[in-house]
């Protein structure tokens, strides 16, 4: 038997008056996914435990098992596992966006953030960015490192982990109250933007339309994490797609390989049809048990407001990844059970994410369980049980209770 988990993040949302009433996973053509709810488990989850934030990075751990209650230390720990960054027991690390912040205002504080990802930037863009923020900010005792589009790292060596903002719940706001109490923190992200506003890759990227990074952004904080192997702890070989660090490092956490994917960016053009091949490989000539396949590109939809490009987002899932990984897998004859749903809900009118339960899909290619004839947000409500504890979802889909 043979496990997928394909983790649509963000792709839950609320009805919208522009859809006729209907969410973006109602609205979008989704023929695979609607033809497997025929033949499988439709239900309501809720991934992020009570009390806590409804981050990926809670969410994700969640799915994959780790409680978070008992596992969670920080988003950006997870992030440095990947990236390799060393971490001693008392280091605390700190997510850096590189953020696009309004520039007509005079004071810093007095500006608003306009775009929590600065377009989605380019990595190799973004490397020079961090590359001036680590010369002109450097300090003794604080090092950054270059992760992935507009998601990177500062670790602070014998470091407090301390309360901070995430830039994509503050999308439009004047920032002046979310900065860091932390006057270091805070001096650095004044510093950056000065560091950042006239750097030769901004220029270029207003030439060409786009939004500059033009300041850093710290939150995330937390320590070294310290997960269960996930194949001592199931009995089944994993491995994980992504490209986003995130979930690289919870992989690297749990003991998990990694599979890069060429093309895989994490936004609405990131190689859907390489991660649904690189699955389907891992599953049937690369001998592991459990494969988990995150897709960014709704959450990044849903941060920029676009009900338009979350439906093409889910559509393109739907097309490129669950039709082709259910038909090579049956065409294999391999037996698998595939399970689909979103971390947690990131509603365009928000433009953030929400704790809600989320609706999953469970499907058995030896059995069929008649519950609905589309998947969605309403029939998860409207058929399936309603799971209070995310993390016993694996165990479910496992077979282990």
């Amino acid at each position: 038997m043979k496990y997928i988990v394909i983790l649509c993040d963000g792709m839950a949302d609320e009805p919208l008056d522009e859809l006729g009433g209907k969410t973006p996973l109602e609205a979008a053509r989704t023929v695979n996914m609607d033809s497997l709810a025929k033949l499988s488990e439709i239900g309501m989850v809720r991934t992020v435990p009570e009390g806590m934030a409804p981050g990926s990075d809670t969410a994700n751990l969640s799915v994959i098992g780790y409680d978070p209650k008992e596992y969670y230390t920080g988003r950006s720990p997870l992030e440095a596992l990947s990236i390799g960054a060393d971490m001693a027991p008392d280091d605390v690390s700190f997510r850096c966006n590189l953020v696009t912040l309004s520039e007509e205002e005079d004071r810093y504080e007095d500006r608003h953030v306009l775009d929590h990802s600065s377009g989605e930037i380019s990595t190799e863009e973004a490397a020079e960015l961090i590359k001036a923020l680590s010369e002109g900010l450097k300090r003794e005792g604080y090092e950054f490192y270059v992760g992935t589009s507009y998601r990177h790292l500062l670790i602070q060596k014998k470091g407090k982990v301390v309360e901070l903002t995430a830039p994509h719940d503050i999308l439009t706001k004047r920032i002046g109250e979310y900065l860091p109490e932390d006057k270091v923190l805070r001096d650095m992200m004044v510093k950056s933007y000065d560091i950042l506003k006239d750097h030769p890759v901004n220029v270029k990227r207003r030439a060409e339309g786009k939004n500059p990074a033009n300041s850093a952004w710290f939150w995330g904080a937390g320590t070294r994490p310290a997960l269960m192997s996930f194949e001592k702890k199931n009995g089944v070989k994993g491995a994980m797609i992504s490209a986003v660090d995130l979930l690289k490092g919870i992989a690297v956490g749990a003991d998990m390989d990694n599979i890069i994917v060429e093309g895989a960016n994490g936004g609405l053009d990131t190689n859907y049809s390489g991660k649904a091949q690189a699955a389907v490989k891992a599953l049937t000539e690369e001998g592991y048990d459990f494969v988990y396949v995150h897709i960014e590109a709704p959450d990044e939809m849903g941060h920029q407001g676009s009900y338009e490009n979350k439906i093409t987002a889910i559509e393109r899932i739907d097309e490129k990844i669950v039709g082709p990984v259910r038909k090579e897998l049956e065409n294999a004859g391999v037996e698998f059970r595939m399970l689909i749903l979103p971390d947690h809900p990131t509603p365009v009118r928000v433009r953030t994410h929400t704790s809600d339960p989320v609706p999953y899909l469970l499907y058995d290619s030896r059995k069929a369980v008649k519950t609905a004839d589309t998947y969605n947000e309403k029939t998860g409500r409207q058929t399936g049980i309603f799971e209070e504890k995310g993390c016993c979802l694996i165990d479910h889909l496992l077979e282990k209770n």
